[in-house]
């Protein structure tokens, strides 16, 4: 029986390896929590948590990975300003078992909604990487914790800075950056 992990989280991280240091705690827990349980993460694969996440469950012998993506992919390419970017979303979406391409909404805000609350219909535990403020906007991480909370679902809160308020500008935590807080795990 597999074990369905979900992530959501910031894009803009100020300190990745720290936050990447508390994302393998967390599955490391989540792992302890429930031995001998292949992996499965479902991600949108945007950059930032979501790949971190996905990379990290990836890394584990016999996980496996669903995307599900918030429009078509064509769409959904143009959220990614670097051919980088691009590119490593591509070379994950490759690994995927599973691609669920959202049909098109009326903003970008409401499509991200869809894709959120379908990945929390489809997980047992959450990988919430984020900064504990409110979200930035609809649709953000704030809202997806208020849901799996609402659920009572596991959730492993891997701290990290967002960026600053209506800038692309990495915002540090003060020293809890990448430090897991647990509820229900």
């Amino acid at each position: 029986m597999t074990l369905v992990i979900g992530v959501t989280g910031h894009r803009i991280l100020a300190e990745p390896e720290r936050v990447a240091a508390g994302i393998e705690a967390a599955i490391a827990r989540i792992e302890i929590t429930f031995p001998g349980r292949p992996l499965v993460v479902v991600s949108a694969l945007a950059e930032g948590a979501d790949r971190l996440v996905a990379e990290a469950v990836l890394a584990r012998p016999g996980s496996r990975l669903r995307a599900i993506l918030p429009m078509p992919q064509a769409d959904y390419l143009d959220d990614f300003a670097t051919s980088e970017s691009r590119d490593a979303f591509l070379y994950l979406l490759a690994r995927a078992d599973e691609v669920v391409e959202l049909s098109p909404h009326a903003s970008r805000d409401e499509a991200y909604a869809a894709a959120n609350a379908l990945m929390l219909e489809r997980i047992d535990v959450l990988v919430a990487v984020w900064d504990g403020q409110a979200a930035q906007g609809q649709a953000g991480t704030a809202e997806v914790v208020a849901r799996a909370r609402a659920r009572s679902l596991p959730l492993a809160w891997v701290h990290a800075g967002n960026r600053k308020s209506g800038t692309l500008e990495p915002a540090k935590l003060r020293e809890d950056q990448g430090l897991v807080s647990y509820e229900n795990l």
